[in-house]
């Protein structure tokens, strides 16, 4: 029996197409100045204003102080503010800048040309189908991470004797 085709194998096929992406991106935000852990905070920010530099952290599954380091780096670049939380002044929310908007807002026009770039070869109904089954598969996924957490109870680690 030959080996199985890993260019036709579903699960590399998501991969290599987030990592293409993920490249292209890159070189076509580069242009603009931006590396890519500036436009992953940009996007986060954009589509969560007011987060906690914890959250912010949890969502690029970066270390507190690696974010930290980025949020001071934006800072200084006048991309984001922080303001301390009114409930809480332990933590800062972090927003973005008008001037970060503006640059996020290129980043979504750069975007949407390399997702048009990307989906040439599919007409609008492949197109629409693509979004409904990954749509329908992240779902899937986001259900099983919920029902694990469920039935598989955190593990402590065994007493010593």
């Amino acid at each position: 029996m030959p080996p199985p085709d890993d260019r036709r194998h579903i699960g590399f096929l998501i991969a290599d197409v987030a990592r293409l992406m993920r490249s292209s991106f890159d070189r076509r935000v580069r242009r603009i100045g931006l590396t890519r852990s500036q436009w992953l905070v940009l996007s986060r920010l954009h589509r969560h204003p007011g987060i906690s530099q914890s959250e912010l952290a949890e969502m690029l599954e970066v270390e507190r102080a690696t974010a930290g380091r980025m949020i001071d780096r934006m800072e200084r670049r006048n991309w984001l503010v922080r303001r301390p939380d009114p409930a809480d002044r332990r933590i800062n929310r972090l927003y973005l800048t008008t001037e970060a908007e503006r640059v996020q807002a290129e980043m979504g026009r750069i975007a949407e040309q390399l997702l048009d770039d990307a989906m040439a070869t599919l007409d609008d109904g492949e197109r629409e189908s693509l979004t409904d089954m990954m749509e329908r598969v992240k779902v899937q996924l986001l259900g099983m991470g919920a029902r694990r957490a469920e039935v598989e109870p955190a593990r402590l680690p065994a007493a010593a004797p």
